[in-house]
């Protein structure tokens, strides 16, 4: 958990070429991020244009798919071609999979650019966050990733409203023309700021990164295994996709261990070591957003809320998770270590508060609608708080030599995640009740199994950071003892 004494600020970070660099790498999570709720908002104009009702869950499935395969393969593409030209090459594919679904005549060619879109949107967002580790100084890295991290807040609140305006207009593919020019713009901070003296660690892969390209497939095939599960409302199909998908995960994570060329960096799939409890941490906070999917149905089902409504009450998750990326970044390392383990605590008490309160049916008067706010708010800012300094610890942790491996794989790690997190959302939610026997009652039998089982996840991550902690300050005062003690020695 150390870092640097001298601390910098965000007019550091924001001014001068450093303001560029940081527009360029939040801007790359920014464009993936606001992609990704356009095409969400816009997919029901879709479909009642150029149809594909019965492939409209594989949009997105196909474009997760492609983008955990791609951000595997960060690294390697850094390696390969240099940061540089690793950017313009994601920008290029995104580009072209972004032009494609806005020119699709069908639903096959949508779901051909939505795949291309996810392969460089996935492989944009893993050099994303691993460049932040070379592009600045290590001062300055969590500043960085709360900048970069707050992007996704931004998003879901900027995304929707930019798709609304054009699907309610009937220009739904102009939604998709629209991102081209970010895209372009993009491209240009990119060729004029990202070089190759641009440098602010000297932690420099020591020989060539090697890609496990099976083993990445097999990841992607569990992903896939897990979304053709939860296409059928029955629970038990949904368990059986999770079960087989998770499978596979494990074959894949048995075989990574000791493997000659990885898919995540040593020590990533145990908890006892510093970078498997780091992305244990990851997974399970990852996990606890997914139930913001949920909770625009809850708001308007039990408590009567419009549509409009209850999209501005879910956004607080992600107002708390902006603002809670900028309250915490760069604080000292002291300040870093509670933050740590505030983040889960916040979002666990919060799941859990909202367990007990959106299934009331009284909250629709106005005055408990201000109780709801706060655990609303909770969540997003727990993720805040702590998202900067969890993946600071990411590129700190690294072993030496594996410092590209370890931050390309959050995306991969955080991906996956969110994929399974939302498979699993939804067999709680049918179990529960939400379709059977559906209306008011499901609603509110689902609300309360699904936000206190996800409650789970981010008070597990609470555990395992808190170890982590202790790990490293016992590591950190023994390698002290012995710097000292050679100093000592004549």
């Amino acid at each position: 958990m150390s870092g640097s004494s001298d601390q910098a600020s965000w007019g550091e970070l924001l001014s001068g070429r450093n303001g560029l660099r940081s527009l360029a790498v939040a801007g790359g999570v920014a464009l993936h991020a606001i992609n990704v709720y356009i095409a969400v908002t816009i997919l029901p104009s879709v479909v009642r244009d150029i149809g594909g009702l019965e492939y409209y869950a594989w949009n997105m499935t196909l474009f997760v798919a492609a983008s955990i395969m791609s951000s595997a393969l960060s690294a390697k593409a850094n390696d390969v071609f240099g940061l540089k030209k690793a950017f313009l090459v994601a920008i290029a594919i995104f580009s072209v999979g972004t032009a494609t679904c806005a020119l699709a005549p069908s639903m096959f060619w949508m779901l051909v650019g939505r795949t291309v879109q996810g392969a460089g949107g996935g492989l944009l967002l893993g050099l994303c966050y691993s460049s932040i580790r070379v592009v600045f100084e290590e001062r300055l890295w969590p500043r960085a990733v709360g900048l970069t991290s707050s992007m996704w807040g931004v998003s879901t609140l900027s995304g929707p409203a930019i798709g609304g305006i054009f699907a309610q207009s009937g220009n739904w593919r102009w939604a998709y023309g629209a991102i081209l020019p970010v895209a372009f713009g993009l491209a240009w901070l990119v060729m004029t700021q990202i070089n190759a003296s641009t440098t602010g660690s000297t932690n420099a892969p020591s020989q060539r990164i090697r890609v496990p390209v099976g083993k990445i497939a097999l990841v992607v095939l569990s992903v896939l295994v897990v979304s053709m599960g939860s296409l059928s409302t029955h629970v038990g199909w949904n368990a059986l996709g999770v079960f087989v998908g998770l499978g596979i995960a494990a074959l894949v994570a048995r075989s990574d261990m000791n493997a000659d060329i990885p898919l995540l960096p040593q020590g990533s799939y145990s908890l006892r070591e510093a970078m498997g409890g780091i992305y244990a941490c990851v997974a399970l906070i990852s996990v606890s957003i997914t139930v913001e999917v949920f909770i625009p149905y809850f708001l308007q089902v039990v408590h009567g809320y419009e549509p409009l409504a209850a999209g501005y009450l879910t956004a607080l998750m992600s107002i708390g998770w902006t603002l809670g990326s900028i309250f915490s970044s760069g604080r000292r390392p002291a300040t870093a270590k509670w933050l740590l383990r505030a983040g889960p605590a916040t979002i666990a008490v919060s799941l859990a508060a909202l367990a007990v309160l959106m299934p009331m049916l009284h909250l629709t008067q106005t005055y408990w609608l201000w109780v709801m706010l706060a655990p609303l708010f909770g969540v997003g800012l727990g993720i805040g708080i702590s998202w900067p300094h969890l993946l600071s610890q990411v590129f700190r942790s690294a072993p030496a030599g594996q410092e590209s491996i370890a931050s390309g794989s959050v995306i991969t790690v955080q991906l996956f995640a969110l994929a399974m997190g939302s498979t699993i959302a939804g067999m709680i939610v049918n179990a529960a009740g939400i379709t059977d026997p559906g209306g008011v009652q499901g609603a509110q039998s689902a609300a309360y199994a699904l936000l206190f089982a996800f409650a789970l996840a981010p008070g597990a991550a609470f555990f395992i950071i808190g170890r982590v902690i202790q790990a490293k300050a016992e590591t950190d005062a023994r390698a002290a003892a012995r710097a000292m003690a050679q100093e000592i020695t004549p």
